[in-house]
């Protein structure tokens, strides 16, 4: 059986480690912050003192960490996967980065032999905890062959899209997606309440038609019972952003919807809301129409 490594024990990072631990591979962690760590040692994982430490000590290891420059320091910095790997390792990013650092990542780890794989994820902290993430992958379909009863662990869905770098380009079309359902429910819900509706019953009225959305399903009744605690944290909702504004720029791409959804959450964060769940996006709306849904 495969022995696992995972760095990075944030809200997903967790939840992901534990749902391998219970599939029943071998699982070795690491994190900055150490209760994470202790936490799923007492579940039956072994603890690493470094990203060094643990690549020396498994056959596969996975990242999941905030930002590019992140996971560049843990995979190819001092102390890092890189000085600790065989030749034959596996890496595979969680986190979601910038395509241009995923390939870049890629070509200096096959150097030394090493196989690697950029895997995104959406789903939320729900998706993680349940094992029910969407994943995305680009790199070598042999690594993704090795990788995949564990990738099975974490998600239900599971897409080769490409080469090294693919899976953190459908992670940024992902995020367009995501921040322009967030303002739209945002925007309806403030426009009903303000035109004098019932927006619990316009949400009901809609849902089931053309309307219809992840977003609907998922965020509304959350809303509505005043719970904006993430989920997913809006000021990485807008690290994320970035990430598309920056790779929209390299390849001349016109995004300005995204552009204007971006600057919400800029907002969110001017006004201290950036621990909030990105649905929480609502409150620069309600700010900016005077009028609150609940």
């Amino acid at each position: 059986m495969l022995k696992v490594g995972y760095i990075g024990l944030g809200l997903m990072g967790k939840s992901i480690a534990r749902n391998i631990l219970k599939a029943g591979f071998p699982v070795v962690v690491h994190n900055r912050s150490r209760a994470a760590v202790d936490e799923l040692v007492a579940e039956g994982a072994l603890a690493a003192n470094s990203p060094k430490e643990v690549a020396a000590q498994v056959d596969i290891i996975f990242t999941n960490l905030p930002d590019s420059p992140d996971v560049e320091k843990v995979t190819l910095g001092e102390n890092g996967i890189i000085e600790g790997a065989r030749s034959g390792l596996i890496v595979v990013d969680n986190s979601t980065i910038k395509p241009a650092s995923a390939r870049m990542i890629a070509e200096r780890l096959k150097a030394q032999g090493i196989f690697s794989l950029d895997a995104p994820v959406s789903g939320g902290d729900i998706g993680a905890k349940n094992g029910t993430l969407t994943i995305m992958i680009g790199g070598e379909v042999e690594a993704l062959e090795k990788a995949m009863p564990i990738l099975q662990a974490m998600g239900k869905t599971i897409t080769h899209v490409g080469d090294a770098g693919a899976g953190q380009v459908a992670k940024a079309a992902n995020q367009i997606m995501v921040a322009a359902q967030m303002v739209a429910m945002g925007e309806l819900l403030v426009f009903s309440k303000k035109a004098g509706v019932d927006p619990r019953k316009v949400v009901d009225a809609i849902k089931a038609g053309a309307a219809q959305c992840w977003a609907l399903d998922i965020k509304t009744p959350r809303l509505f019972d005043g719970n904006r605690s993430p989920g997913f944290k809006s000021y990485m909702q807008l690290k994320d952003m970035k990430i598309v504004l920056d790779t929209a720029k390299e390849y001349d791409i016109p995004i300005s919807a995204t552009e204007e959804n971006t600057r919400f959450y800029e907002q969110m964060i001017e006004m201290g809301m950036g621990e909030l769940d990105n649905s929480a996006v609502l409150g620069v709306i309600e700010k900016l129409a005077g009028v609150e849904i609940v």
